[in-house]
């Protein structure tokens, strides 16, 4: 929300400093990032939002100039690229058309635009870009404690496995040296002795890293870099470092390194184990002097390691500190590092080293004590408010050797004890005292998903054994991608408010290197919420440079035959339909075409169409006369049977109507592409599987599909399978068994959203209503009832085991598209133009939303009040929308006061009053 609240109120105070008539350029992204420091592109595309005070504002004509300095950019001298005057309304993906750029190096620019008046605006603030490396300028050398032939840990590929027999995985524990699994800092001395122009670092550490500088962590990353498929690519970090950074003499390069999900252990609990080799580091660091010569540090032989007070890290069992192995100033200049062994060169990861271009993890909320019980003498559970993925940060003081143990989780045991007994254990930290005063400490490589924590054999504030720790403060850090939120949504029902708040803290907290199942028990990346809950993911949060990863994730993972697994980065091989479900793999075909709805760009489209066509013609491999019959269906279906497979709905009718939405987007992008003979060919296999889905699954008789389930009935509806002429009577089957079902849906993890859009695109927004305003099973409603704060696994949290899951909360597109109306035109992508159309239903009075666009604010805020409908809208500059109300076509309307019949409006901000 932070990054969100900032945007809005620089440009809020930017428009204030324009003046009447005018137009000014904000908010200047270089590939959808603001400043982004590795752009990979060798024409990277320039955007910009605009702002005016005016209505119907628009530009109508752009300037771009790009410098090699900030200065020169100041004096208009742009030595790079001046695009002079150029005609046209676009300003977003600009692409740069100047002098070749170069690796490594930072360019600075600006732009100015001209309104539909002829007025030209003036220049806006500087922005800039840094270009990434070449591939082969960076010629990495990885080094760390160890080799990986001497470390005795498997191939990573052979150990992609969950059910691997116990014995041989206690034999690779037992063979493999504790380097080959323990945190070790490493450090190299270098020395500055000029003036410094600028200096940039390159970094990779796997797992993660921590990176500092003379004792100062550079950045504010948490478990960077972000996770892949380290066989296929590795991230790198780039950080700039200012002149307060470096000092001149001696400098110090500090690296700490833990396990991550490159090297996972079996000890405690763990989901699976993996590795692809030992802790290792990648680094080169770039000082230009200010007289044109220049120094590149690189991770080379010359660097030293030492083990570090880290004596365990794993992302699924926790983590262990010793303070009395700390080394003061380790990182720092002066530090005697003569018992320091000398670091090994290792062998290079598989993968290709690629600039990390989505935001990183950071620690983005902190919750004190909410409340806390002593269970027994000197036992305590202490419940932090929320529950969260991150860690805890405790400040102790005791006694040099005592260890504190805190356990966290999720919930409670009967007996009050924290339970981990659904999500995952043993997972704990154990902290052991160095006994100086007040110890502060919280970990760097593990985390895990909590509510409460518990803390045995110990003082809580106040001192009353002295054999034992006193933990003085206790606080939780929640942890998630810092991409930013792009939605904010209010409403006068209490439930659906609540809704938004738990699906959003379940996605906050699952919304790490990739959108992960949960924070506990698996961490993996199971792709078909991220499609499912598309709309709302991209309504709520900033993903313009975070989708591209996920795509990359997907290319990665996808195999020779064309199969894109469930899980995306593949860390384990569950194998049969958890490995090959095609409400999954669609996932790759499907989140292209959202990224280009949302935010304009095609670029995907365009790169990942091998991969598109490639996974439906895997399908049609695996398909017997049109039909698809393997996967989990319409997974955690509604119902008296214990969730899993899909029980209520056949699991071919899914499989194949996914096969057929595949297939129907392939043939979208082939006619996007201009690739005609693979147009033709799609849009005639996807005929042909509507005509064998229809043939199979429909009832002519009876008017109905499969089973007659909620999933049957609403799939072939959402996606137009079923022919008009039977349209209307396969919508009153639906309606027939929703009402027959007490208002309540039947539907699970991939039906919901069909379910949902079907009734809210067909006139149904109050069945829509019902079915979610009530305080039942299965409802929203039941797990506010039970004092959740995230949104659980299933709709009756005793049942189900994880209570930090998002993959039932598709509703958030029913909020943001039905409630508030905020509607893409998906023939202007990207909300060039949009409707606003709110649907007013139920008992509720009023809807308050806003949507940060890649153009700006789109803001819907609605209120019934004395018989009227009071509509107040926002529309961004150099865009239009189309306001469709929910009233008789005789009512009276007016807009800012006026009377009128024309609800085709540009840009700016309308009170629109009607009769209901």
């Amino acid at each position: 929300m932070k990054n969100f609240k900032n945007i809005v109120v620089a440009i809020c105070l930017l428009v204030t400093l324009v003046s009447k008539g005018q137009i000014l350029p904000v908010h200047l992204t270089t590939e959808m990032a603001q400043n982004p420091l590795a752009v990979v592109q060798n024409q990277p595309r320039l955007s910009w939002q605009l702002v005016s005070k005016e209505s119907n504002a628009s530009q109508i004509g752009y300037q771009v100039l790009v410098a090699s300095s900030e200065e020169k950019l100041k004096n208009d001298q742009s030595d790079i690229w001046n695009s002079g005057r150029v005609n046209s309304d676009k300003n977003l993906q600009i692409v740069y058309g100047g002098s070749p750029l170069k690796a490594e190096t930072k360019y600075f620019w600006k732009v100015k635009v001209w309104n539909q008046a002829g007025k030209i605006s003036k220049w806006s603030t500087t922005a800039f870009f840094r270009i990434a490396p070449l591939d082969t300028t960076l010629n990495p050398t990885w080094i760390g404690a160890i080799t990986k032939a001497n470390s005795h840990l498997p191939e990573g590929r052979n150990y992609h496995t969950a059910t691997f027999n116990r014995q041989k995985k206690d034999a690779i524990i037992n063979a493999s040296d504790s380097l080959s699994r323990r945190s070790i800092m490493l450090r190299k001395p270098f020395t500055v002795a000029k003036e410094i122009k600028e200096a940039e670092v390159y970094v990779s550490g796997l797992g993660h890293y921590e990176l500092t500088i003379n004792g100062k962590k550079i950045g504010n990353s948490e478990f960077a870099p972000l996770w892949t498929d380290y066989d296929k690519t590795v991230n790198y970090n780039t950080y700039e470092l200012s002149a307060k950074e470096l000092k001149n003499g001696e400098n110090v390069i500090g690296v700490l390194l833990g396990n991550g999900m490159y090297n996972t252990l079996a000890e405690r609990y763990t989901k699976f184990f993996v590795s692809f080799g030992p802790p290792t580091l990648f680094l080169k660091m770039k000082v230009v002097y200010k007289d044109g010569s220049e120094d590149v540090i690189k991770s080379d032989e010359s660097w030293k390691y030492s083990k570090s007070p880290i004596t365990y890290n794993s992302l699924f069992g926790g983590e262990d500190y010793n303070a009395n192995l700390e080394q003061k100033g380790w990182n720092e200049a002066g530090f005697n590092d003569s018992d320091w062994k000398k670091v090994v060169v290792q062998e290079a990861p598989k993968g290709v080293l690629r600039a990390q271009t989505a935001p990183p993890i950071t620690i983005q909320k902190h919750y004190n004590v909410a409340s806390v019980k002593e269970l027994k003498p000197n036992f305590y559970v202490f419940n932090m408010g929320q529950n969260l993925s991150g860690f805890t940060t405790i400040k102790v003081k005791g006694k040099k050797g005592q260890t504190v143990r805190v356990w966290v989780g999720e919930g409670l045991n009967d007996d009050g004890t924290v339970g981990q007994g659904r999500s995952g254990k043993p997972y704990y930290y154990d902290y052991t005292l160095k006994g100086n005063g007040v110890e502060e400490w919280q970990p760097k490589f593990s985390y895990y998903g909590f509510q409460y924590v518990q803390i045995e054999n110990i003082n809580y504030k106040k001192t009353k054994n002295e054999n034992l720790p006193t933990l003085v403060d206790l606080k939780s850090n929640f942890i998630y991608n810092s991409a930013g939120e792009a939605g904010t949504f209010e409403s006068s029902n209490t439930i659906f408010n609540k809704t938004h708040e738990l699906i959003n803290n379940s996605i906050k907290s699952n919304f790490q290197s990739v959108f992960t199942d949960c924070p506990q028990r698996e961490k993996l990346g199971w792709l078909e919420e991220i499609h499912l809950n598309g709309p709302g993911l991209m309504f709520n949060y900033n993903l313009e440079s975070y989708i591209p990863s996920t795509m990359q994730n997907i290319s990665d993972s996808q195999r020779e035959n064309g199969l894109i697994p469930s899980i995306v980065p593949e860390y384990v091989v569950f194998g049969g339909d958890f490995t090959d479900s095609p409400e999954w793999g669609v996932t790759g075909v499907i989140l292209p075409w959202m990224y280009y709805q949302y935010y304009g760009d095609a670029s995907l489209i365009g790169k990942y169409y091998p991969v598109m066509k490639k996974y439906v013609d895997y399908l049609g491999t695996k398909a017997t006369n049109h039909i698809v019959s393997h996967g989990l269906g319409d997974w955690y279906d509604y119902g008296t049977h214990a969730a899993g497979y899909s029980k209520n709905s056949p699991v071919a009718l899914s499989a194949t109507s996914h096969y057929f939405y595949g297939a129907s987007l392939v043939a979208k992008a082939a006619k996007l592409l201009n690739k005609t003979d693979d147009f033709t060919k799609y849009e005639t296999l996807t005929s042909d599987i509507k005509n064998a889905f229809n043939k199979e699954f429909f009832n002519p008789e009876t008017k109905q599909y499969g089973t007659n389930s909620q999933f049957s009935n609403a799939v072939p509806v959402y996606m137009d399978i079923v022919e008009p002429q039977y349209k209307a009577a396969v919508m009153q089957n639906l309606l027939a068994d929703i009402k027959a079902k007490g208002d309540r849906l039947t539907t699970g993890d991939v039906g919901n959203r069909y379910l949902f859009q079907t009734l809210a695109q067909n006139g149904e927004n109050e069945t829509m209503y019902k079915m979610n305003n009530h305080y039942d099973a299965p409802g929203y409603g039941f797990q506010i009832k039970f004092g959740l704060t995230t949104l659980t696994e299933q709709w009756d949290p005793r049942k189900g085991n994880s209570w930090n899951h998002f993959m039932l909360g598709q509703i958030e597109e029913w909020f943001y598209q039905s409630l508030a109306g905020i509607v893409a035109d998906h023939k202007n992508p990207g909300f060039k133009h949009f409707f606003i159309q709110p649907e007013i239903v139920g008992d509720m009075t009023f809807v308050k939303a806003t949507y940060q666009s890649i153009y700006g604010t789109i803001a819907s805020d609605w209120e019934k009040k004395d018989g009227k409908l009071i509509l107040k809208v926002e529309i961004p500059v150099n865009t239009s929308a189309t306001i469709k109300l929910p009233v008789d076509k005789n009512s009276e309307i007016k807009v800012n006061g006026k009377l009128t019949k024309n609800l085709n409006l540009g840009s700016g901000k309308y009170t629109i009053e009607c009769t209901i």
